[in-house]
C-alpha cells in the first residue's frame, strides 16, 4: 500500500494558488477547527430559535464528538490544514487503505469558497486515487451543493447511510474521460465546500 502522504501532498500543493498551502494538523489548531465546523453548520442552525450561547455550546459539543469519531474510526488518516498566507482557512481529511481513498472531510471558511479551491483539491485527490488504482469514496448530505461537483467527478450514489449519501468513484480505466477534461469548465464558481462525513 502507498500511503496518502508526500505524493498526494505535492499534488494538492500544486493545485492551490500561490498564497495557499497545506500542513499537518496540530493540537493548537483545534480552536480554529471548532470555529470552522460551526461555520459549516451555520445555515442549518439558522432557523433554530436558540440563544447564541446555546448554539455555540451545542456546536462545540458536536465538534468534539466528530473529532473523537474521526480519531477512533480513521486511525491512518491524513489530517491536513489548508492555509492562506500562513493562516488556517480550511481542512482536508483523508484516509487511504489498500483499496480505498476515503475523503472524510473538505471544509473551507466562507471567505474562501466559490473560488475553485474545492474543485482543485478534489481533482488532485481523484487523480491520486486513479494513479494508485483506488476507489475514492465520501459521505455527503443530499442538500449539500458540493454534491454536483462530486457527480461531475464521477462519484455515484452507492447507498444511503442515515442522513448521508455514501458515494463512490472507481479508478478511471484506460481510455476513459480524464478528470482534467471533465473539470476544465468547472473551475469557476464551485459550490461551497462543507462537512461531508
Amino acid at each position: 500500500m502507498v500511503a496518502a502522504g508526500p505524493a498526494l501532498a505535492q499534488l494538492l500543493q500544486q493545485a492551490l494558488p500561490a498564497a495557499y498551502g497545506l500542513r499537518q494538523r496540530s493540537e493548537a489548531d483545534l480552536p480554529f477547527l471548532c470555529q470552522l465546523y460551526a461555520q459549516t453548520r451555520e445555515e442549518e442552525l439558522a432557523p433554530v430559535q436558540w440563544p447564541a450561547q446555546q448554539k455555540e455550546a451545542f456546536l462545540a459539543d458536536q465538534f468534539d464528538k466528530q473529532h473523537q469519531h474521526y480519531l477512533q474510526h480513521y486511525p491512518r488518516a491524513q489530517w491536513w490544514m489548508l492555509t492562506c498566507q500562513g493562516a488556517p482557512m480550511g481542512r482536508l481529511y483523508l484516509e487511504q487503505t489498500a483499496r480505498e481513498l476515503r475523503i472524510m472531510d473538505v471544509s473551507l471558511m466562507p471567505a474562501h469558497r466559490n473560488q475553485g479551491l474545492g474543485t482543485a483539491l478534489m481533482r488532485s485527490v481523484v487523480r491520486h486515487a486513479d494513479g494508485q488504482r483506488l476507489t475514492a469514496s465520501l459521505h455527503v448530505e443530499p442538500f449539500n451543493p458540493a454534491l454536483r461537483l462530486y457527480q461531475r467527478l464521477g462519484f455515484v450514489h452507492a447507498e444511503t447511510r442515515g442522513v448521508y449519501l455514501f458515494m463512490q468513484r472507481p479508478p478511471a480505466t484506460t481510455g476513459s474521460e480524464s478528470v482534467e477534461n471533465e473539470l476544465v469548465t468547472g473551475m469557476a464558481g464551485v459550490a461551497p465546500d462543507g462537512h461531508h462525513e
